[in-house]
């Protein structure tokens, strides 16, 4: 019974360790966690657990996105659709490394950390724009032509767009941190700006020639246009407001410190989310639904073959008589030509006027709704003729 007391007293002091190793730790994350990573479960700094959410919630949607255009890929039959394929997995791929940079914002800042994202914030950003501007000019030739470039002049357009970023990326790197020997998390928030300025060409550039592709004959693909044009429009708004408050508002509110790391997350995980909704998942969607050919002939498409014109005596079997009637209205047609007479004169010739009241002609639908009988003529009139 002694022995109760002793363990009693081991419980109480392990307990007060715990105790006192938790208060040195934020509320919500673990003892053995990295002090670099607090901010992804810190009950304290909320904001950094809603962001890790939204980001991994985009992740998650980009990769079901791509996970749809593989399995549906050897369904993809219509030449104008599986074309552009390959620019659409560059932009998907662009888009979740928008997500997963979100990450690099979050977590507390390092030499690596921020070289990682002085020279990945514009490159990303600059491959989803480029294949953005390299949809818009798919999407112009479409509306006039109604072609689409190939797929290989579609993703060798972006790929070279956003090579360019990365030579101004490598190069500002390289004459900061190499050349001057400055700390790559020293620069001022307007040298971070600076570099995204072929970023913002891009942006602004396609703005622009998106609106061209609403004008063109072939209207199916405009709402392809309309989706792009409200995608950018959103963007250049994130864009105003992340720069805006990244530059001014954080110093003027006195939160430059503790908030510029927030306002650069927010932007990243805003745009993934204005290019999921207003222009993947539209496109997923017009690329995987089957075009009017494979459901439904298009009657009105003067490229389909058009059906076999035949003569009317060779698919319905007139009755003997009937023929007979029309060769005798024929004849008296031309006898009335003939006795009728024409008059000279300056409004030229005119046949007589009382051949269109006394001949009567049946036509192929009168016999054919009266059942292969000829109708009765009706009466002639015999009063005065009105003309």
């Amino acid at each position: 019974m002694k022995t109760f007391p002793a363990i009693g007293f081991l419980l109480l002091l392990v307990i007060s360790y715990g105790s006192s190793e938790n208060s040195s730790t934020p509320r919500g994350c673990g003892l053995d966690l990295l002090p670099q990573y607090v901010y992804l479960c810190d009950l304290d700094a909320i904001w950094g657990i809603v962001l890790e959410a939204v980001a991994g919630a985009g992740v998650l949607t980009t990769l079901l996105l791509m996970l749809i255009l593989l399995v549906r890929l050897p369904f993809i039959k219509d030449k104008e659709k599986k074309s552009p394929l390959g620019m659409h997995f560059l932009f998907l791929f662009g888009t979740l490394g928008l997500f997963g940079l979100t990450f690099a914002f979050i977590i507390q800042e390092d030499e690596m950390v921020c070289s990682t994202r002085r020279f990945l914030w514009g490159v990303i950003f600059a491959l989803c724009f480029s294949c953005l501007l390299a949809q818009a000019w798919r999407l112009r030739r479409l509306v006039r032509h109604g072609k689409s470039p190939s797929g290989w002049h579609l993703a060798g357009v972006a790929t070279c767009l956003m090579l360019v970023q990365v030579i101004i990326a490598t190069e500002w790197l390289v004459l900061t941190v190499v050349r001057e020997n400055k700390l790559a998390c020293s620069y001022e928030p307007m040298d971070f700006v600076m570099a995204s300025i072929y970023v913002m060409f891009l942006m602004v550039f396609t703005m622009g020639f998106s609106f061209f592709t609403l004008c063109g004959k072939f209207k199916k693909w405009k709402k392809n246009g309309v989706c792009l044009i409200i995608t950018l429009f959103f963007s250049i708004l994130i864009w105003v407001a992340w720069m805006t408050m990244y530059l001014f508002g954080n110093a003027e509110l006195q939160r430059r410190d503790k908030w510029s790391d927030p306002t650069l997350a927010i932007a990243l995980v805003s745009s993934g989310w204005v290019f999921v909704i207003f222009h993947a998942i539209p496109e997923v969607h017009c690329t995987i639904l089957p075009s009017q050919q494979e459901n439904t002939p298009n009657y009105f498409d003067t490229s389909q073959p058009r059906m076999r014109e035949t003569a009317f005596e060779e698919d319905i079997q007139l009755p003997r008589s009937y023929m007979e009637n029309k060769a005798f209205s024929m004849d008296e047609h031309n006898a009335a030509l003939r006795t009728a007479g024409f008059r000279n004169g300056s409004l030229g010739s005119r046949p007589s006027a009382p051949f269109r009241s006394n001949v009567y002609q049946p036509t192929e639908m009168a016999v054919v709704l009266n059942g292969g009988t000829i109708p009765t003529a009706p009466p002639s009139y015999t009063g005065r003729h009105l003309w």
